[in-house]
């Protein structure tokens, strides 16, 4: 995984996670991603009283969401659609 410096911390980049008490968001998923212009952000994604990643294995609930957000059309890494579709279904 590719490493970057966020805030003067080494951090791993495209890596979702829950990071409890780094951001103002919390116990909400995050993940940090390099924008475009190259600056590292963060990305708040998910509901916060949502459990782990694993929790969805309903096909018909998976196929539901996408459906719902039209995953297939989301491609860009800094937005938390993206990170939504691919981690959370």
């Amino acid at each position: 995984m590719a490493q970057a410096t966020w805030k003067g911390k080494k951090v791993t980049l495209n890596a979702p996670r829950k990071i409890a008490g780094v951001t103002p968001a919390g116990k909400k998923k995050s993940v940090f991603v390099k924008s475009d212009k190259g600056n590292v952000k963060v990305v708040h994604f998910g509901d916060s009283s949502m459990s782990d990643f694993t929790q969805h294995h309903n096909e018909k609930r998976r196929k539901n969401f996408h459906a719902r957000h039209n995953c297939a059309d989301k491609k860009d890494k800094t937005k938390a659609g993206y990170w939504a579709c691919k981690n959370l279904w």
